[in-house]
């Protein structure tokens, strides 16, 4: 696969991404949702940790919940600049094309919610109790670097109370699936499970220039 084609998988999916979030940042406020389905809503939060909400100040204490997310986006964008590099490396190498969209959607996932994190806390103010505003005169609701990340993708799939005669969870209510996600954490979740389930042929070609080197060796140092 080529740069080029890697690219327009990426601005593909950074614009579904950025769009569907804009578009429930001026227009839903926080904490409403709106059911398409029994088993999916709209649902409008926004998220300033890690995955679920996870705070690095909710591990260590001494660190405030301003320098957390900080430290949080500027782990994000290294992470980011790393898989950006590593993408132009295994493109320069004609790696499998596999190999080349799992690591492309998964840049473009995480590009996504760096946009979130550096430029809507400037870019929107609040949405508590309002639909926030693109730009509003009295400034954002926070500083660069400490955006909070939009989410909106909720599949309630089932709830209930679980049997008595299951172990551990045994009526207990039980809800799947809780998360609310966007179209960024989507692509970062599908790259990462191409890669998982198809290990193999993503590496194929890295594994076929073992071989071919082995080969050579053999050749080269009969026993």
């Amino acid at each position: 696969m080529s740069l080029k084609k890697a690219s327009l998988i990426i601005v593909t999916i950074l614009l579904i991404d950025q769009i569907s979030k804009i578009y429930i940042k001026t227009h839903f406020q926080l904490g409403e949702d709106v059911t398409v389905f029994s088993w999916f809503k709209i649902a409008f939060i926004e998220n300033d940790g890690m995955a679920w909400g996870t705070k690095l100040s909710d591990f260590i204490s001494f660190i405030s919940d301003e320098s957390a997310k900080l430290i949080l986006t500027l782990f994000r964008i290294v992470a980011v600049t790393g898989i950006g590099f590593w993408l132009l490396d295994v493109i320069k190498k004609k790696k499998s094309k596999t190999l080349i969209f799992a690591i492309s959607i998964i840049f473009a996932g995480a590009l996504g919610n760096i946009l979130d994190s550096v430029f809507y806390g400037v870019l929107f103010n609040d949405s508590i109790m309002q639909v926030a505003t693109f730009l509003p005169e009295e400034g954002g609701y926070a500083k660069v670097f400490h955006g909070n990340v939009v989410d909106m993708l909720h599949f309630p799939i089932w709830s209930g109370v679980m049997p008595d005669n299951l172990p551990f969870i045994g009526g207990k209510y039980f809800s799947f699936f809780d998360p609310v996600f966007n179209v960024a954490d989507m692509a970062i979740s599908t790259g990462i499970g191409i890669l998982i389930v198809f290990n193999k042929k993503a590496f194929a070609e890295q594994d076929h220039a073992k071989i071919e080197v082995h080969d050579s060796e053999l050749h080269n140092n009969p026993a």
